[in-house]
């Protein structure tokens, strides 16, 4: 083939560009050779003011190396390029994009975010290939009429602009799976919303909206609605019909009432926090027999219904900042890993029972049952007392709760007499808290084939020994309040561990060993001296729901824990890092996430 013929007056070094114009910002020629062959270039966090024209024309103009070679290899044909099919020119200072965005017909995926655009061009609509759009971080307060046009469109990001309405004709969007449209300037939603029917997330979070279309209902596919932040003062009823719904965020409204939920079988969780909600029934909960998570905190509740203890799937159960001034015994019966009670006027449970955390308040709920449904001649035999030694040990909690408490004595070594009462009972619970010792008792281990909750908080303990990991049935372990610096490898024995906090001692890092130890659900390590964290390793704890880092000494939060999507409780709060700002950490651990992953490096 001969070599084609050079442009008069081309300059080799201004990149790519129609005859006789000028480019503008430049591009690496080894970037625009790759993105040739892979289809796929970056040009993320590049202090762009526009997108340079060789972008636009990269498979139209005829590439410089082609003026340079007279040969090819296999894998310099330019001729054979492929199509642009990503795109991605986020964290710019683009204010505008040029008609020439059509010269990309192929693009699938077009991300524009954090830069200072206030419109998008009607050429838009001639991406046919496009699927997923993301012009999240900018200026826009409007979209052009155009954006409906794109048939194949699947996810489309707009957080965080200025947008005060919805173009008419958006329901022909048929395709779309993922749409964001929250911190924006909304006051209505379209009702034409509802022909949205391949829609499986839609966030309208942190807009201006007062009502919902009843017809929002209508989206059966539906899995993720994020109202939070809004000023809704009612929900439609029929929202309860959606059977595809799993979680539902309700969060910082001027909700009075809660709708009922008939159909909403596969709901995990439902978020009503920081609203003005005053009674809560038996008919709100009834038909929730998969729920997760139901947080009701800063709410005007004054009760709990009994039927609260049928939701046997439950696992997260927030009631903080309530009016609440009992609780009834049956949520002892519930498998809670977290239960928040704090600001309520609570008459029947004493504070320092709370302070112990969810498993004593169970366990102390589980004991009224108890108290309730049993004689006092029937909870402890009276030969058990006959001994001055073991007196001090609460035989009816070993007898009736599997409990082995030697809690708030002080002790610097517990005395056999107290291993020796637990003989020939079963124990799933020990509580040596609030004592001196500085170090595990080694009779624990007798323990070590039914023992599944042990709480060590508030001793003098520096270290943990190897023969402590032999405890394989542990799922909840409480360390707080020691002075621990560092977790043993042989903890990753502990494979049914589902919870551990850490809080209160001197860690300068995350323990490795925790990485190593797949059940883990939370890690409580708040008021360390943590320093960094790997968000690799997190991302693969696959069931860790809460990661609790406040108070430590984090200069700052790799943008990659973003990734860990299995988080739904993160806290960071009292770090001494400058992003993210407080006013994202207000906005809880979703929002969080995904301010992190806007800045993870393409």
């Amino acid at each position: 083939m001969s070599r084609p013929r050079r442009a008069t007056g081309f300059d080799p070094r201004a990149g790519f560009h129609r005859e006789g114009k000028d480019s503008g910002p430049s591009v690496p020629q080894g970037l625009l050779k790759a993105a040739r062959s892979s289809g796929q270039l970056n040009l993320a966090g590049r202090n762009l003011g526009e997108v340079p024209q060789c972008v636009w024309r990269i498979n139209v103009d005829v590439p410089e190396e082609a003026n340079q070679n007279l040969s090819f290899s296999s894998t310099e044909r330019w001729w054979e390029q492929t199509d642009l099919t990503k795109l991605i020119i986020s964290s710019n200072k683009l204010q505008s994009l040029s008609d020439d965005l059509r010269l990309l017909p192929a693009l699938t995926v077009l991300d524009i975010h954090d830069n200072q655009l206030t419109s998008l061009p009607s050429a838009i609509r001639e991406l046919d290939n496009l699927q997923k759009l993301n012009v999240s971080h900018n200026r826009l307060n409007m979209l052009p009429e155009e954006i409906t046009s794109l048939k194949n469109l699947k996810v489309l990001h707009l957080q965080h602009n200025e947008l005060t309405g919805i173009p008419e004709g958006f329901e022909r969007l048929s395709g779309l799976e993922d749409l964001d449209l929250s911190n924006n300037r909304l006051a209505t939603v379209p009702a034409g919303f509802a022909l949205l029917s391949s829609l499986l997330r839609l966030n309208l979070s942190s807009n201006q909206l007062k009502s919902l279309p009843a017809e929002i209902s209508r989206m059966q596919r539906l899995k993720h609605l994020d109202c939070d932040s809004n000023l809704l003062e009612t929900v439609p009823p029929d929202v309860g019909s959606m059977e595809s719904l799993e979680l539902l965020y309700l969060r910082r409204n001027k909700l009075r009432v809660l709708p009922e939920f008939p159909s909403s079988r596969q709901l995990k969780e439902l978020h009503l926090g920081e609203n003005q909600i005053e009674t809560l029934g038996a008919e709100h909960l009834q038909q929730l027999q998969a729920i997760l998570v139901l947080d009701l905190r800063g709410n005007k509740l004054r009760s709990v219904p009994e039927e609260m203890a049928l939701l046997q799937s439950l696992e997260r159960l927030d009631l903080s900042n309530n009016d609440i001034s009992s609780l009834p015994c049956s949520l002892g019966n519930l498998h809670l890993k977290f239960l928040a009670l704090e600001g309520n006027p609570l008459r029947t449970i004493r504070r320092e029972i709370i302070a112990k955390g969810t498993q004593e308040v169970l366990k102390y709920l589980r004991s009224k049952i108890k108290d309730d449904g049993t004689s006092q001649n029937d909870s402890v035999p009276e030969t058990a007392m006959t001994l001055p030694s073991e007196s001090r040990v609460n035989i009816h909690a070993i007898v009736t709760l599997k409990l082995l408490d030697y809690s708030d004595k002080q002790a610097t070594l517990i005395p056999d007499d107290v291993f020796d009462a637990a003989k020939s009972n079963t124990i799933i619970s020990v509580n040596f808290s609030k004592n001196q010792l500085c170090e595990i008792p080694k009779r624990i281990i007798e323990l070590k084939e039914m023992v599944s909750d042990v709480n060590l908080s508030f001793n003098k303990l520096s270290f943990i020994s190897q023969e402590f990991c032999l405890l394989q049935k542990l799922t909840f372990l409480d360390l707080r309040n020691n002075f621990l610096n560092s977790l043993p490898e042989e903890m990753s024995s502990l494979t049914k561990l589902q919870t551990i906090n850490l809080s209160f001692n001197r860690f300068k890092v995350l323990p490795a060993v925790l990485y190593h130890i797949p059940t883990l659900e939370a890690v409580l390590i708040s008021n360390n001296q943590v320093g960094s964290v790997d968000p690799q390793k997190v991302k693969l704890m696959e069931n860790l729901s809460t990661l609790d880092l406040q108070n430590n000494d984090l200069l700052q939060v790799p943008p990659e824990l973003g990734n860990c999507v299995q988080l739904r409780t993160l806290l960071l709060d009292g770090n001494p890092f400058r992003v993210p700002r407080a006013a994202i950490l207000m906005k809880g651990t979703a929002a969080v996430l995904e301010y992190l992953r806007d800045r993870i490096p393409a």
